[in-house]
């Protein structure tokens, strides 16, 4: 069903992506509701991992209960028990399992029941033959029964589309208020359905958003982290971005060896530390002592504020370090931050704040050119 929960298990150092669901699980003459995990590799945890044919054997069994009796005791474990009285429940056995078949194939990668579906509408279009409309049918009946209707995610139309196709002229078709015979005007409306959907899909694959892309349209750039011991390399590259590179900037009068020295330098509290950072022979050394003092109470509110107006700086007072960041163009700038998941990517799972400010300051100078410093 597409199912927004998510979850994972790791198996041999590798992450395996998982969804979950609420269940009943009948244990003994009690019925506890809780959590159905399904796993991308077929696997299935329902109070244990089994396979997806053992998790078939446990929903034919009654344990994992599609059928409620009206009076059994039920538990949610520590938080309260209850009997049912007059349960109501809508997913037959064939149809839990085949969401959770329909689970496993999208978080692999693999078409599901309704994609499946759609394709072979494809194929028939393309080839309205009676054998490829037999495997439209059977694609059709695939998908679970309570989740044909929403196959093409058109609620005014639903399935009916579907079902023409399915049918074929002179050939029965079940409605909501009785059966009807498929007319070849009916089955010519339902390809011209499929045709304007096909238009329309393709139209919006190749609408652009109204302020353009929402990603970058060319690869990522890494922006790594990299010790030079015998001093910096005569072209360092795409590393004049990053905040230890050697590039003086004036802030209030006061010059600083790089951005790093800048930043600690106005992250402390004291005078002599803030003196003591911008005479220390390293970005490092400059980190270390502003790590040994008390840094200024506002620091957590405004730290991204001043990394941003450094970098304007730097890069105002710096045209030819700005041309390399410009010529960086659209794509999206990772930086790699040691040790922060703030300023870096964190192995892709930082918030990488870094890259999205040098993002921002390469937009700022595509607006009023290098050289000319933002307010």
């Amino acid at each position: 069903m597409g199912r927004q929960e998510r979850t994972w298990r790791i198996v041999d150092g590798e992450r395996v992506e998982g969804t979950w669901r609420h269940v009943f699980i009948r244990n003994w003459e009690t019925y506890y509701l809780s959590d159905l995990f399904i796993y991308a590799d077929g696997m299935v945890d329902c109070w244990e991992l089994v396979t997806f044919d053992e998790f078939a054997e446990k929903v034919a069994s009654g344990w994992v209960a599609t059928e409620l009796p009206d009076g059994a005791e039920a538990s949610a474990h520590h938080l309260g028990n209850w009997k049912f009285a007059e349960p109501r429940t809508w997913l037959t056995p064939e149809m839990l399992l085949g969401e959770v078949r329909d689970d496993i194939d999208q978080l692999s990668g693999r078409p599901d029941s309704t994609a499946r579906c759609l394709a072979a509408v494809d194929v028939f279009r393309a080839e309205p033959s009676e054998d490829n409309r037999a495997a439209l049918r059977e694609a059709y009946e695939a998908i679970p029964e309570h989740l044909r209707v929403y196959a093409l995610g058109d609620q005014d139309s639903k399935d009916w589309p579907l079902r023409v196709l399915v049918a074929g002229p002179g050939n029965p078709l079940d409605v909501y208020d009785g059966a009807k015979v498929v007319t070849e005007e009916m089955h010519a409306r339902a390809l011209d359905y499929f045709a304007d959907r096909e238009r329309e899909r393709r139209r919006y694959a190749t609408k652009v958003p109204a302020d353009g892309p929402t990603e970058p349209v060319t690869a990522s750039v890494l922006i790594n982290h990299e010790v030079f011991p015998g001093g910096w390399p005569e072209d360092p590259g795409i590393l004049v971005l990053r905040n230890e590179f050697p590039a003086p900037v004036v802030v209030g009068g006061q010059t600083y060896p790089t951005v790093g020295h800048a930043y600690w330098a106005l992250a402390v509290a004291d005078e002599e530390r803030r003196a003591a950072i911008g005479r220390a022979d390293t970005p490092y050394a400059a980190e270390k002592i502003a790590e040994k003092s008390t840094l200024r109470a506002d620091w957590p509110q405004v730290r991204t504020a001043i990394m941003a107006n450094l970098l304007r700086l730097k890069f105002s007072q710096h045209p030819d370090l700005a041309e390399t960041l410009t010529a960086t163009g659209t794509t999206r700038l990772i930086y790699v931050q040691l040790g922060s998941t703030f300023w870096g990517d964190g192995e892709l799972e930082g918030r990488n704040w870094m890259g999205r400010l040098l993002e921002l300051i390469r937009s700022e100078l595509a607006l009023s050119g290098p050289g000319e410093p933002r307010s």
